[in-house]
């Protein structure tokens, strides 16, 4: 992987993760409600669900590239398509809103396992990933450096922009509800623009 492939990578994770979503919405109530140290279980939950799901991902391509040279270009098409897709879906999806009904506090345990189901239980997550890694691997580069490289890039931003969530939650609330359709439609634009143009990338 390249340096200038490794920091698009960069910029796209970290809208990728700045993108509303259950893990994202779950750091944010766990922090307004809990506080930001006790939201670090919930986060790492959501990391090592993520790792796992970007480890199936990865390895299952892996073995498609290793079966056919052009299988890696048609899954750049089919998932530019589908991140354009997933774009058109979060620009018309409605307003982030939280609803904190109860206080009572969770063990580590429990928040670290409620993130850690919150990354793997949707069957999209592993699509999404399917859809979204070919666009920065090649075949020529072994796979398990490019999963070290991926995942731990993605892990790191991952972790820092929940962490950061929750550590705002508190002020983030009101400006979501108030303006959280125009973050939907920015994020659904950055989404659709990189499944338009990736593909067409070398």
């Amino acid at each position: 992987m390249t340096l200038e492939t490794w920091v698009l990578y960069l910029v796209a994770v970290t809208g990728l993760a700045f993108a509303p979503g259950p893990n994202g919405l779950l750091a944010l109530s766990h922090g307004a409600l809990y506080g930001r140290k006790k939201t670090l279980p919930t986060i790492l939950g959501g990391v090592t669900g993520f790792m796992g799901v970007i480890a199936i991902s990865m390895f299952g391509i892996g073995s498609l590239m290793m079966a056919s040279a052009h299988v890696l270009s048609l899954l750049k098409w089919i998932g530019g398509a589908y991140l354009v897709y997933l774009g058109i879906q979060l620009w018309r999806s409605p307003t982030i809103t939280l609803e904190t009904t109860s206080a009572n506090d969770l063990g580590n345990t429990a928040r670290f396992r409620q993130g850690l189901l919150a990354a793997i239980a949707n069957p999209k997550v592993i699509l999404f990933f399917g859809a979204f890694l070919p666009q920065f691997m090649t075949p020529e580069t072994s796979l398990l450096a490019q999963f070290i490289i991926l995942a731990a890039t993605f892990a790191v931003v991952e972790f820092s922009v929940e962490f950061f969530v929750a550590c705002i939650a508190h002020q983030l609330r009101p400006w979501l509800q108030k303006s959280g359709q125009r973050f939907n439609r920015g994020c659904g634009s950055v989404f659709a623009l990189l499944g338009a143009s990736l593909p067409l990338s070398q």
